[in-house]
């Protein structure tokens, strides 16, 4: 076999055009997201449970912050970028699925110094009200109400939309939350005052188009 200069040139030339053809593609696959709330494709949505889940910290005697997990939530939302106001959030946070980093603090959350999971083995939280930041359009106040332990209660979370677009598990809206609660009012007592009440809840979830 010959290998001449021509032939590594066309060689040459066709690895330049695949690199091109790739790069256009990742241009298109890139163009086809959008930072802008307005341009989200309106419709229902349910929560990719492998990318989304609520990381909640609490202070430990003073000397340190615990964090640990919820994960398997199961959320749905309902989107209207055209009216915010008309849409819904709702979610199902299985308090058996906590994730501590000790095996023993799980064990010890699901009783009824904490969550009392033999009658209370869910968590839930549906919206009232999403209103947008008039300053800050990618940012919104969900309220609604949050029921754990059987107690009822309204919680306020600041939302903030990253992206939405195509991927390859399909079109998808992400965000992040935040949210502040104290534990004494859904008749989680134990420890107070040494371990801390407020407890802070990161919530993040990547939401699928359904249809």
């Amino acid at each position: 076999m010959r290998f001449t200069a021509r032939s590594a040139a066309v060689r040459i030339g066709a690895g330049a055009l695949a690199l091109s053809l790739l790069a256009g593609g990742a241009v298109v696959a890139q163009a086809a997201l959008t930072k802008v709330p307005s341009e989200v494709q309106a419709g229902d949505y349910k929560l990719d449970p492998a990318h989304g889940k609520i990381t909640w910290s609490v202070d430990h005697l003073g000397f340190s912050t615990y964090t640990g997990q919820f994960v398997n939530v199961q959320a749905e939302l309902k989107l209207d970028p055209a009216n915010p106001s008309a849409s819904s959030l709702t979610a199902s946070i299985p308090l058996t699925e906590v994730a501590s980093n000790s095996d023993g603090l799980n064990r010890h959350l699901q009783t009824a110094d904490f969550f009392d999971t033999a009658n209370h083995p869910v968590a839930t939280f549906r919206s009232v009200h999403i209103m947008l930041d008039p300053a800050k359009p990618n940012e919104a106040m969900v309220h609604g109400e949050l029921t754990l332990r059987g107690v009822t209660r309204p919680v306020t979370m600041e939302v903030e939309f990253n992206q939405a677009g195509q991927t390859r598990g399909g079109y998808k809206a992400g965000f992040d939350g935040e949210a502040t609660i104290k534990r004494s009012e859904f008749g989680i007592n134990f420890g107070l005052p040494a371990l801390g009440d407020e407890v802070e809840l990161h919530i993040e979830g990547e939401f699928v188009k359904q249809g």
